[in-house]
C-alpha cells in the first residue's frame, strides 16, 4: 500500500463535504428567488420549498445508503458518471408548467420545484453521507460523525451567503452560472476523494447489495430505536417551519425572517454532532428552562410588541433543536450503519416538514402545529441529571412531597397572576418576570415529564391560548395557502376588520348608512381616494378601473354608475369573504365588478393592451411584499394594460421596507412621471396612514389629480435607487428600515 493510501485525507473530505453542503443551501433560496414571478412570496411558499428540499434530501440519503453497499470501485464509477450526466441540466433553471388552479397551490408548488431542480439537488444532497462513508473506510480515519457537523456548517454558510452577498451582488443568470462552476468544483473534489480511497483493499462481497463478508454484520437496529430517531428528527424539522409561520403570521412580519429559523436549525446540527461535547451538553441543559419560560408564547395570535418575543421564540428554537439533535447523536449506531442512520433521520425530517407545510394548512384554521410541536419537543427533551432531583438527592418521601407541594402552590399562584396580568396593556415586563419565575419553579416537575408538559399547556392557554381557542371556536379565522385571515367585529365602533396575521388588510362599517364608505388605507385623503372618487372627472367616457388585491373590497366603495370595474385577487379564501357576505363592498357598492382569480401579474399579462384608465396596485400593504409584483417586468405588464393617458396608483405603505427608491428608479428608467400622496388622518378616525404613488406617462395627468382635489398635496419622489429591480436582480436588503424593528409601528 502506498504512502498516500495510508493517510486518512481528512482535510480533503471536510472540504468536499463543506463545498457540497454550501452549494445545497445556496441553491435553495436561489431557486425560490427564480420562482418568485410564478409562486409569489407567501410564507407557505417557503415551507413548501423546504418540504421539497427535505424530500429530495431523503431521496439522496437513500441513494447514498444503497450505493454504499456496492463494491467501492463500482460506487465511484456510478456516482461520478451520474454527476457528470447531471452537468447537462446546468445552469439551473425552471421548468415550464401551467399556473395552478385556485386551491391547488399546495400541491403545484412542490411539484414545480421538484421538477425544476430535482436531479441536481438529489445528487448533491447525497454527497454528505456518502463522503462520510468513504472517509470511514480508512482504518485510521476515526469516527466520521464530526463530518456531519462540517456538512451543516457548510449549509449554514450557504444559507447566510445568499441574502447577504449573492443576491445583492449578482443577477440570477450570474448566480446560476456561479453555482454551476461550484458544481464542477464539487465533481472534481469527489473524484479526488474517490482516488484517495481507491487503493484501499476491497473486502469481498456476498452479493451486489450485501455487506462485506469480511466484516461482521452489525446487529439489527430495533424498530423502537428507529422510531425514536424519526421523532427526534421530525420535531425540530417541523418546529423550524412552524416557528417561521408563527412569527411571520402572528408576531412580527419581518422580511427575511425565514432565514433565521433555518440557520438556527442547521447550526444546532453543527453543535450536536461536534467532537467536543461540552457545548452541546450545556445548551441541552438549558432546553427545559427555555421551553417552560418561552413555550408559553406558542399560542399567541394577537401580535406582540417589539423584538423581544421574536428573539425569545428563536432562542427556544435553538435550545430545543440542539437538545433534540444532541439526543439523536447520543443514540447513534456504529459507523457501519451510518447511512441507515442518516436515511432514517432524513425520513423524520420529511415527516416534520410534511406535517407543517402540507397537512397543517389543510387541517387547521391557525398555526396550531406550532404549539403541538412545542409540546412534542417537551416530551422528547433528554433527561438531565441535574433535573432528576428526586433520585439524585437523598430526600425522604415526605420531604419530596413538601418540595412538590410548595413549588406547585407557588406555580399556581404565579400562573393566576400571569393570567390577570395578561388582561391589561403595558404589562410586558411583569409578564416576562412571571414567565421566568414559572419556568424556574417548573423545573421541579421535570422528573415527571407529563406534569411538566401539563404546566406548559397551562401557560400557553394563559399567555393567549384562551383567546386563540375562542377565535377558532367562533370560526372567525380562515386559513389558505397564502395566509391566515382573521375577521373581527368591534361593536363599539360598528367596524368589521380583516387582518392577515398582524397586518390590517381592510375594514368595513357594519352600519347600513356607511356600508360603502371606504375605511383604513382608503380614506378621503388617500391617493387611492383622490383617484377613484374622481375617476369619472378624470376619465369622462366610461372609465375603466382595475384593482390588484381585493382585501375587503374597500376601493369598490368608490364605484359609480357608468364605470367598469375589474379586481384581481390571488386567494380564493379572500374572495369568499366578499361572496359570503362577510364583507359587502362588492355586493352592495359595485355588484357588476368582474373578479379575476389568479396571480395578478399573469392575469394582467393576458388582458388587451390599454384596458384600464386607472389601475391600483394594492399588494404592498403587508410587511412581507410580493417582490415579483414590484420588478421592471411587472411594471411592464402594468403599463401595457394601462391606457396611454392612464394613471397607475401604487400602494407602498410598509413598516419595514422603503419601496420608494426602487419605484423611483423604475420611473426614471422608463421616462415616466410620478408624485407621492402621504395621508396622515387625524387620530381617532377610522382611517389609517397610507402612502400612494401616482405613476403616469403624461405629466398633465398629475396636474389633473391636483385639480380634482386641490386641498390634497402631492410631493416628488425620493432620489431613485442605483438600479431598477428586475426578475433577474433584486434585493430588499438595502431598503430595510432597521429602526422599525425595535418596536411595532
Amino acid at each position: 500500500m502506498s504512502a498516500a493510501a495510508t493517510r486518512p485525507a481528512r482535510g480533503l473530505f471536510v472540504v468536499t463535504i463543506l463545498t457540497g453542503s454550501f452549494l445545497l443551501f445556496l441553491i435553495q433560496p436561489m431557486v425560490a428567488r427564480m420562482a418568485l414571478p410564478r409562486l409569489g412570496g407567501a410564507p407557505n411558499v417557503w415551507n413548501s420549498a423546504m418540504l421539497v428540499y427535505q424530500a429530495l434530501l431523503l431521496a439522496g440519503y437513500w441513494y447514498a445508503h444503497r450505493l454504499s453497499r456496492l463494491p467501492f470501485k463500482r460506487q465511484t464509477r456510478l456516482h461520478l458518471a451520474l454527476y457528470a450526466v447531471a452537468l447537462l441540466a446546468l445552469p439551473v433553471g425552471l421548468v415550464e408548467m401551467d399556473p395552478p388552479r385556485p386551491g391547488m397551490e399546495v400541491f403545484w408548488v412542490p411539484a414545480f420545484l421538484a421538477l425544476s431542480i430535482g436531479p441536481v439537488f438529489f445528487l448533491v444532497s447525497s454527497q454528505a453521507p456518502l463522503m462520510q462513508r468513504w472517509f470511514a473506510r480508512h482504518p485510521q480515519a476515526g469516527e466520521p460523525w464530526a463530518l456531519y457537523a462540517a456538512s451543516n456548517l457548510g449549509s449554514f454558510a450557504g444559507l447566510i451567503a445568499y441574502p447577504l452577498l449573492v443576491e445583492p451582488l449578482l443577477p440570477l443568470r450570474a448566480q446560476a452560472w456561479l453555482w454551476s462552476a461550484g458544481y464542477a468544483l464539487l465533481l472534481g473534489l469527489i473524484w479526488l476523494s474517490a482516488r484517495a480511497r481507491s487503493r484501499l483493499p476491497e473486502p469481498a462481497l456476498a452479493g451486489a447489495f450485501a455487506p462485506a463478508a469480511a466484516v461482521a454484520a452489525p446487529d439489527p437496529i430495533p424498530a423502537r430505536r428507529k422510531a425514536l430517531w424519526i421523532a427526534l428528527a421530525a420535531v425540530p424539522s417541523g418546529l423550524m417551519l412552524s416557528t417561521t409561520t408563527h412569527l411571520t403570521t402572528d408576531i412580527f412580519a419581518m422580511p427575511l425572517l425565514w432565514v433565521i429559523p433555518l440557520g438556527i436549525y442547521l447550526l444546532s446540527f453543527v453543535i450536536a454532532f461536534a467532537e467536543q461535547r461540552m457545548t452541546a451538553r450545556v445548551i441541552s441543559a438549558l432546553a427545559w428552562p427555555a421551553v417552560l419560560g418561552i413555550g408559553g408564547l406558542a399560542m399567541v395570535s394577537q401580535g406582540s410588541n417589539g423584538l423581544l418575543p421574536v428573539i425569545a421564540a428563536l432562542a427556544m428554537l435553538f435550545f430545543v433543536c440542539t437538545a433534540l439533535h444532541t439526543r439523536l447523536y447520543d443514540c447513534r449506531p456504529a459507523a457501519e450503519q451510518l447511512t441507515t442512520f442518516y436515511l432514517v433521520m432524513s425520513a423524520g425530517g420529511v415527516l416534520g416538514g410534511l406535517f407543517t407545510a402540507l397537512i397543517a394548512p389543510l387541517v387547521f384554521d391557525w398555526v396550531w402545529e406550532h404549539p403541538l410541536l412545542v409540546l412534542a419537543a417537551a416530551l422528547l427533551l433528554p433527561r438531565q441529571g441535574w433535573l432528576n432531583w428526586p433520585h439524585t438527592k437523598p430526600l425522604e418521601r415526605e420531604a419530596r412531597l413538601l418540595v412538590i407541594g410548595v413549588a406547585g402552590a407557588a406555580i399556581g399562584l404565579m400562573v393566576w397572576q400571569l393570567y390577570q396580568t395578561n388582561q391589561y396593556e403595558g404589562t410586558e415586563t411583569a409578564r416576562w418576570v412571571l414567565s421566568g419565575g414559572i419556568a424556574l419553579l417548573g423545573l421541579v416537575l421535570v422528573p415527571w415529564r407529563w406534569a411538566a408538559a401539563g404546566l406548559l399547556v397551562t401557560v400557553m392557554l394563559v399567555q393567549g391560548g384562551f383567546q386563540t381557542v375562542q377565535d377558532s371556536r367562533d370560526g372567525i379565522r380562515t386559513r389558505s395557502y397564502f395566509g391566515i385571515y382573521t375577521v373581527r367585529d368591534y361593536a363599539s365602533g360598528g367596524i368589521r376588520t380583516l387582518a392577515h396575521g398582524t397586518t390590517l388588510h381592510g375594514q368595513q362599517s357594519t352600519e347600513a348608512t356607511a356600508k360603502c364608505l371606504p375605511l383604513s388605507y382608503y380614506g378621503p385623503g388617500s391617493g387611492a381616494a383622490i383617484g377613484f372618487a374622481n375617476a369619472s372627472r378624470l376619465f369622462p367616457v366610461r372609465p375603466r378601473l382595475g384593482v390588484v388585491g381585493l382585501g375587503t373590497g374597500s376601493l369598490t366603495g368608490y364605484a359609480r354608475p357608468g364605470q367598469s370595474w375589474t379586481v384581481f385577487e390571488i386567494d380564493q379564501a379572500v374572495l369568499n369573504l366578499s361572496r359570503n357576505g362577510t364583507f359587502t363592498y362588492l355586493r352592495d357598492c359595485a355588484p357588476q365588478t368582474r373578479v379575476v382569480l389568479g396571480d395578478a401579474r399573469i392575469e394582467l399579462g393576458r388582458v388587451r393592451a390599454g384596458s384600464f384608465d386607472l389601475l391600483a396596485i394594492d399588494a404592498f400593504s403587508s410587511d412581507s411584499i410580493p417582490l415579483h409584483l414590484f420588478t421592471d417586468e411587472a411594471f411592464g405588464v402594468y403599463l401595457d394594460a394601462l391606457a396611454p393617458r392612464g394613471i397607475l396608483l401604487v400602494h407602498i405603505s410598509n413598516r419595514f421596507i422603503d419601496l420608494e427608491p426602487a419605484l423611483a428608479a423604475e420611473v426614471r428608467a422608463r421616462g415616466l412621471h410620478a408624485a407621492v400622496r402621504e395621508d396622515e388622518p387625524p387620530p381617532g378616525t377610522q382611517w389609517t396612514p397610507s402612502t400612494w404613488v401616482a405613476v403616469v406617462r403624461d405629466p398633465d395627468q398629475l396636474a389633473a389629480l391636483e385639480r380634482v382635489a386641490p386641498a390634497m398635496a402631492w410631493r416628488k419622489l425620493k432620489p431613485p435607487a442605483s438600479r431598477v429591480w428586475s426578475d433577474d436582480h433584486a434585493s430588499i436588503l438595502p431598503y430595510v428600515t432597521w429602526a422599525n424593528f425595535l418596536g411595532r409601528q
